[in-house]
């Protein structure tokens, strides 16, 4: 297929627009970001973030970030705010408006309401000398050159830079709070980092009946009927008094018929394995995974404190639990 236009040249065009645009906000970075910040970190309420059209898509972006990051925030859809939803703003809490030209018609009909609440307001917008910029408690410049769109119609670097000026919002305080990957997994319980901070060992562990055991006198050939049954590649061998005493696994029964050991009539405890590494029901799924790879295994058994086997787990239920 003959292509006529150069598209990468429109694209490296595009680029440089939008780059040139978020390093001209560097001179943007001065007091008022500071207070910003600071009103923000200092909110005993919520953070409502609201923008018209494509500025409403990025401050619906930076809500969601805000919110995932340790700043109660949501989205407030303009339009609507002036047909009952202003009733979500309480008087703790602060508003984040944005447009680049400073003149939304949807927003500015808000801001008599905001005022007489004394809701603290801070716009980001392109225009220093818009009537958002100069009824905003604090006012952020996201000015840009020129939009990547050859027809200057387009929102495209000034959405760029709105975007961009959110995110640094949200990081500062992220880090101004001591926000962790901890905390930010309790907010993901359902992503791939909340499955490797949050679950643990117990959440996947088989229990119960599940759990692969025989005894010590228990024939080899019982032992891999157990092994079958789990399906898991081992089985733990225990005492009398239900104590772990080895393992023994399709490794060890390799090494088994390597030596010609009649399966039919050996015990188990003959060729087991005594040294074993296991784990704690309480140990994170991730901590489980770091340890079997170090050791190169496969599987692990979860003793309790009295040293009995408790539950048993391999590679395949960490992958199955989405941890790896």
């Amino acid at each position: 297929m003959t292509v006529k236009f150069d598209y990468q040249k429109t694209a490296q065009r595009v680029l440089d627009i939008e780059k040139a645009a978020i390093d001209g906000l560097y001179q943007y970075l001065d007091d008022a970001f500071t207070q910003a910040c600071q009103l923000m970190f200092d909110c005993q309420g919520k953070i409502i973030v609201t923008g018209m059209g494509k500025s409403g898509h990025i401050a619906h972006k930076i809500s969601a970030t805000l919110a995932s990051t340790g700043s109660p925030a949501f989205f407030m859809h303009p339009g609507e705010a002036s047909h009952g939803d202003l009733g979500m703003i309480g008087k703790q809490d602060v508003v984040v408006a944005l447009s680049n030209s400073g003149e939304s018609s949807e927003i500015i009909s808000l801001l008599p309401v905001l005022k007489r609440r004394a809701i603290p307001l801070i716009c980001l917008t392109g225009n220093p000398d818009s009537t958002m910029a100069r009824e905003a408690n604090i006012h952020l410049c996201t000015r840009v050159e020129q939009e990547a769109c050859p027809l200057g119609l387009a929102p495209t670097a000034s959405t760029t830079a709105a975007l961009v000026m959110g995110d640094a919002l949200a990081v500062s305080l992220l880090e101004a709070r001591g926000f962790t990957a901890n905390d930010f997994a309790l907010s993901h319980p359902g992503g791939a980092l909340g499955k490797r901070l949050l679950l643990r060992v117990s959440d996947l562990m088989h229990k119960e009946q599940r759990v692969p055991k025989v005894g010590l006198n228990t024939l080899i050939i019982d032992a891999l009927l157990e092994i079958g049954r789990s399906g898991l590649g081992f089985t733990a061998v225990v005492d009398e008094e239900q104590k772990l005493a080895g393992v023994y696994t399709d490794g060890d029964l390799r090494r088994t018929l390597d030596q010609k050991i009649d399966v039919h009539s050996t015990p188990i405890y003959q060729v087991m394995s005594r040294k074993c590494t296991t784990v704690h029901a309480n140990m994170l799924a991730a901590e489980a995974v770091q340890l079997m790879e170090e050791k190169k295994i496969s599987g692990l058994l979860v003793l309790d404190e009295q040293q009995r086997p408790i539950g048993a787990f391999n590679m395949h239920d960490l992958l199955l639990a989405g941890v790896i």
